[in-house]
């Protein structure tokens, strides 16, 4: 610092870092405590609280600061002062983070703390900054029978709970329902993303409510500290079992690296477990591990001890407990009696004449249920002997198709070695078969493997192939061997919405939230309007889930922005309910705001001189015009212009009638008129939207949608998306769902136009129910009369610096009557008149090149005049019309 320069501290010299607790003044590594928030009463003499800043005037100057810490004991919701302890401190500029720790109690544990709910408030200067909730517990004395003296020579840890059973799993970051886990000794560092830890517990405490702490630390064989996770919660009286699980990891594998791994488990500053499993390079090891308890020589297996799989009725007592699936669940309970009734009379000495048909295929949408319905029949298969292990493997093209050639086989050998002994369930099956043409993809490769691995008769495997409906049915013709392969086909309706409003009620006690009355209300509007405008897209209950969700995340965020109330002062009553204003506020109800553009008089001034300019088109013209009536009428009284307007626009009309031309003009006028952004036009028919392979045109059409945005995309031929009988394995009726989807997602954003001929037209809006009611304006294009053709011819004409003097032009004229007179629908208006000048000028350039005389400078910048002997040559025989119009190309 310069000398005389004035130093300058922050506006606060510090920054919240945390509030902690504990019990034990012992040290460890890098000045930590033994920090936890529940305490045994018999235990603890001093509880303290630790209170660490960040120093924000570090390097630069020492100062002072002033602490308090409060400590309160809450009964029947009402907090009691315990202590009031006042720090004054002396920060050194050295240091980066400071650390404030007091204690309250009495030298002899147990007799000051009582069991209760407690928490430290910390003041800076007499500003609160932070609360720190405790817990102490104590053992019920009525549990002390006439072994009292050896109770109490029990640890404490041990006499809250006892340990039963030991389990480990792999899964998501969400975990795994317990139906679904597959217990594992060993884990594969390809696969492993969470690995959790399952602990059953006996609770010794019964009588009464208490808290539970447990920490799960994971370390690897250097004893270095992978993670750690701390579950805290209530057990509620009368519990008789305590199930935690804690999982480590990242959402994708790689973060487990080959090597020896031990998990440990502590409350109350107790060891009670070291759980030891190992992860390497190969497949993973289903099983139970060998566990080391304290005070033991040997590691034991703490499994179950009843039977771990389920009886076959409680199997289908889950099925049944599902929401919805009423006739998938119909066709699993008679298919499950018909496999028993099959082995019961196998039992009595009737031979099987052929194997028991367990493949499947499940049709139906997202969300539908299909993943774990198929997780279930895996454990009903292994219950009923036909698989030996009974998890589900669930893959899906990436996982089994290879980039380059050679890959495919073994990515596939591997997936079917890993569900061998149970269910391999291959989502989205259809993208494996792509179009009959297409001879390098692999996918073709998987579906014959898949085929002969279930013709071998090898059995121990399910194969279960999902996906839409009319995808799997294409997926199923795509190779003569599948369909005979798959005896079992399940229909996976939408749900209906009391069935979703139902899955919102099991969604939110999952997140462990309750809905206001009037929040409530409003969620199932929102569920009823999503089904009621789905696609083959909609997600059911994923998207069920999801928007429980994001109303949880509105209430969080609702919460810790109220700078009236802190988080930390409100009952924890209110930190689970979602009121109407959570719901409201969900992005899936917000209206994009949409910029406030005014009129551009001098490009309006343009176009519409544009538009004037055009030949014939009068009712078209009308329509535009009235629309530029309406939005200075819209911008004078006040009214919200940008949402009065949809204007995704019909044009109907045969060939050469100006759709094209006033697809073009209307991206420019909505761009005038402030309608829209840019006011660009992209233009595209079915093949610039419609793919080759399953899964793809939603993307290609969604990337024309993208470049449309602000502007105008002009579909020409639009009918041809709806017609699947003209195209094998067709692909438009999905660009169709696609569009509609988007045009109602980015309401406003973008306009669709789209062209075609009069009777295609009008079946392409009958193709799809979405269609007519999306599409707001219908602007029909009648054919040009003989008049019109001859404005436009002249006007070519003139473009060309050419005139046609009378006698040609008297002809010409005539030509024209005579082609409207004996039009077909392949007449092409506009179009035709243009082919027919191109036409006469080429004639007329060959006559002169025929004279073979010099041609002066002069003559060079001369108009040129077609004559009768340049128009001669159309003639005005009707046999003679089709030959000419081959000669001329129309």
């Amino acid at each position: 610092m310069r000398s005389g320069q004035e130093l300058r501290l922050p506006e606060s010299t510090y920054k919240f870092k945390e509030l902690k607790a504990y019990n034990s003044t012992e040290y460890l590594w890098e000045n930590v405590k033994k920090y936890r928030q529940v305490f045994d009463r018999f235990e603890t003499a001093y509880i303290y609280a630790e209170l660490s800043l960040y120093n924000k005037a570090f390097d630069l100057q020492d100062w002072s600061l002033k602490v308090e810490l409060k400590c309160y004991l809450v009964e029947n919701g009402d907090p009691t002062e315990i202590c009031s302890l006042t720090i004054e401190k002396e920060v050194s500029k050295f240091d980066h983070l400071i650390y404030l720790r007091e204690g309250w109690g009495n030298k002899r544990a147990g007799t000051f703390w009582k069991k209760g709910t407690y928490y430290w408030d910390a003041y800076v200067n007499g500003t609160k900054i932070g609360t720190k909730y405790f817990y102490v517990i104590e053992p019920n004395d009525q549990a002390l029978d006439e072994g009292e003296l050896e109770w109490l020579n029990v640890e404490a840890a041990h006499k809250y709970l006892e340990l039963k059973t030991v389990r480990l799993y792999e899964g998501p970051y969400d975990d795994v329902l317990e139906a679904d886990r597959v217990y594992l000794k060993e884990f594969s560092v390809k696969e492993t993303r969470y690995i959790y830890a399952e602990l059953t517990f006996e609770n010794l405490q019964p009588q009464e409510d208490w808290h539970f702490e447990l920490f799960t630390r994971f370390q690897n064989e250097a004893r270095e500290l992978k993670g750690q996770i701390v579950r805290l919660q209530q057990i509620k009286k009368g519990q008789t079992t305590v199930v935690i699980t804690a999982g480590w990891g990242a959402a994708n594998p790689h973060l487990w690296w080959s090597d020896n791994y031990t998990a440990n488990i502590v409350f109350l500053d107790r060891l009670l477990v070291s759980i030891p499993f190992i992860v390497d390079d190969d497949v993973a090891v289903p099983g139970y591990p060998e566990v080391l308890l304290p005070g033991e020589d040997k590691a034991r297996v703490l499994a179950p001890t009843e039977e771990v799989e389920e009886s076959f009725e409680n199997i289908m007592a889950r099925l049944d407990a599902l929401t919805g699936l009423q006739a998938v669940k119909q066709k699993i309970r008679e298919h499950s009696v018909y496999i028993r009734f099959l082995q019961l009379r196998q039992q009595r000495g009737f031979t099987m004449d052929k194997g028991i048909d367990v493949h499947a295929v499940f049709s139906g949408n997202p969300g539908t249920g299909k993943t774990t319905v198929a997780r279930m029949i895996g454990h009903l298969y292994h219950k009923m002997g036909l698989l030996s292990k009974g998890h589900t493997v669930v893959a899906d093209r990436v996982d089994l198709v290879g980039e380059y050639i050679g890959q495919t086989a073994p990515k596939t050998k591997e997936i079917l070695e890993r569900a061998r002994g149970g269910v391999l369930f291959i989502d989205e099956a259809y993208s494996l078969s792509r179009t009959n043409d297409d001879g390098k993809d692999f996918g073709r490769e998987v579906i014959e493997m898949l085929v002969k691995e279930m013709s071998s008769g090898n059995g121990d495997l399910a194969v279960i192939v999902a996906g839409y409906p009319d995808e799997m049915k294409r997926f199923l013709g795509s190779n003569s061997g599948l369909k005979s392969r798959f005896k079992h086909h399940y229909d996976f309706r939408d749900f209906i919405p009391q069935e979703l409003n139902a899955i919102a009620t099991y969604a939110a006690e999952q997140q462990g939230v309750d809905y206001a009355i009037a929040a409530r209300a409003r969620l199932e509007e929102v569920i009823v309007k999503a089904y009621r405008e789905r696609d083959k897209t909609f997600g059911n209950a994923r998207f069920v889930h999801d928007l429980v969700e994001k109303t949880k995340i509105r209430m969080a965020l609702r919460l810790m922005n109220d700078e009236m109330i802190k988080v930390e002062d409100r009952p924890a009553a209110e930190l689970s309910v979602i009121s109407l204003e959570d719901v409201e506020s969900i992005d899936l109800l917000q209206q994009r705001e949409r910029p406030a553009i005014p009129i551009n008089e001098p490009l309006l001034t343009e176009t519409i001189g544009e538009l004037d300019a055009l030949v014939g088109m009068e009712n078209v013209k009308t329509q535009i015009k009235e629309l530029i009536s309406l939005v200075r009428y819209y911008r004078t009284i006040g009214r919200d212009v940008l949402n009065a307007f949809h204007l995704h626009t019909v044009l109907i009309g045969n060939p050469g009638t100006g759709k094209t031309t006033i697809a073009r003009l209307l991206a420019k006028l909505y761009n005038a008129l402030g309608i829209l952004e840019r006011g660009h036009i992209v233009e595209t028919d079915r093949q610039g939207m419609v793919a080759g392979y399953v899964g793809q045109t939603a993307e290609k059409t969604s990337k024309k949608i993208e470049e449309a945005l602000g502007g105008v995309l002009f579909i020409d031929e639009a009918y041809a998306l709806a017609q699947p009988g003209t195209h094998q394995g067709d692909f438009g009726t999905e660009a169709i769902q696609t569009l509609l989807k988007q045009m109602e997602d980015k309401r406003g954003e973008f306009f669709v136009a789209v062209a075609g001929y009069p009777d295609n037209m009008d079946d392409f809006l009958k193709a799809n129910p979405g269609l007519n009611s999306r599409f707001d304006k219908i602007l029909r294009f009648e054919d040009y009369s003989p008049t019109e053709l001859s404005l436009i011819a002249v006007s070519l004409f003139a473009k060309k610096e050419a005139t046609l003097d009378e006698p040609a032009r008297e002809y010409f004229d005539k030509y024209l009557r005579f082609i409207h007179e004996y039009r077909d629908s392949f007449f092409g208006n506009a179009r035709t008149v243009r082919q027919l000048v191109s036409n006469v000028l080429h004639r007329r350039d060959l006559r002169v090149a025929a004279l073979n005389q010099p041609v002066e400078e002069s003559a060079i910048t001369e108009p040129i005049v077609v004559t009768l002997a340049d128009v001669e040559h159309l003639k005005l025989d009707p046999k003679e019309l089709s030959i000419q119009r081959k000669r001329i190309g129309f």
